[in-house]
């Protein structure tokens, strides 16, 4: 009969080296691009249309994780840039108009292209200190839709988002001191008192 021999033992410090060694490394990021769209699955705080994007992408782009870095710092200085010119412009239109108190055709006339790029510095800003995602207004959001190609913005949309804010508004009942079952809307959608 022939004598097998038993298996050789596996060092658990081999079987750690090995497992170290299997690192994940991430080396290149890929951006998907889309259209935008209008975008019916949000609720813009301020009033009109919400942005949404197109079902599919429009095209794709990779970057090393440095060019990614570089181009995420261009894209945040130049948002930025947008950010300070809009509250210098505010405040040359309440300086023109004494804090609001008084009406001045000459505030009522101006725009960021009065505001001199001189006048802002964002090479001395540490850019990271920054929050990006703003909210937009809604004509600015109009007009990334028309830039983008949307042609008829769906108005029924507007109606329902405005219905959606209002409806967060009241939250509960008009209850006080005591729940009357029948009265109570919280009651009557089958929910604790509020």
């Amino acid at each position: 009969p022939s004598v097998s021999s038993p298996p050789a033992a596996t060092s658990i410090l081999k079987r750690q080296k090995q497992l170290r060694r299997k690192n994940v490394r991430f080396d290149q990021v890929t951006v998907y691009y889309f259209a935008r769209r209008q975008g019916f699955t949000s609720v813009p705080s301020q009033g009109g249309s919400s942005l949404g994007m197109a079902q599919r992408h429009n095209s794709v782009r990779r970057y090393t994780l440095c060019e990614f870095a570089q181009e995420q710092e261009v894209n945040h200085r130049e948002i930025l840039r947008e950010h300070l010119k809009e509250e210098k412009l505010h405040a040359k239109k309440m300086k023109l108009t004494k804090n609001g108190t008084v009406e001045s055709e000459e505030a009522a006339g101006l725009t960021l292209e009065d505001v001199s790029d001189d006048d802002i510095d964002v090479e001395n800003v540490e850019v990271d200190d920054y929050f990006f995602l703003q909210p937009l207004p809604t004509k600015r959001r109009r007009a990334l839709l028309r830039a983008s190609g949307v042609h008829r913005i769906d108005a029924e949309e507007k109606q329902e988002l405005r219905a959606i804010r209002l409806s967060r508004e009241e939250c509960g009942c008009d209850c006080r001191l005591y729940c009357d079952p029948e009265a109570c809307a919280c009651s009557q959608a089958g929910i604790k008192c509020q």
